[in-house]
């Protein structure tokens, strides 16, 4: 079993019944999470948009990478997110509004990068809220 740790945020609609309905569909595919962090507010980061929910998951998984990447996009399309990935001519993303939003961050000592996924994420240093939050849960391992 590896150490598999998810960010989830939030945005629009009610954002904290959002991340639990997120946490409750993962804890069916997953098994209950072990970890969780604090769920703190964050402004929006890379848009103009409201303030995000976020917060950092702990799970143990012996699925694929790829398995992981794909309930974490059916959690997101089941509650009701429909954005596509989009990029701007220089190749840097664009963001938008979430109703949720799952990262894989971590997963034991996986590490890839194919343009589907990246692990760990690329962007776990330059979010300044991810890294306290990775940091509560990792505390416990």
């Amino acid at each position: 079993m590896a150490k598999l740790y998810l960010a989830l945020g939030s945005n629009i609609g009610a954002r904290q019944a959002n991340i639990q309905s997120a946490l409750s569909f993962l804890n069916g595919y997953l098994g209950r999470y072990e970890a969780l962090s604090d769920i703190i507010s964050t402004d929006a980061f890379g848009f103009e948009g409201p303030a995000f929910l976020n917060c950092v998951a702990r799970y143990s998984s012996r699925k694929s990478p790829k398995t992981i990447l794909s309930i974490c996009k059916e959690i997101e399309q089941r509650m009701g997110r429909t954005d596509q990935p989009q990029y701007a001519p220089d190749g840097s993303r664009i963001y938008h509004n979430r109703i949720v939003d799952i990262d894989i961050l971590i997963y034991g000592n996986v590490r890839m990068d194919t343009p589907e996924l990246t692990i760990p994420h690329p962007q776990v240093e330059s979010r300044p809220f991810i890294k306290p939050l990775l940091e509560q849960v990792m505390k416990n391992d």
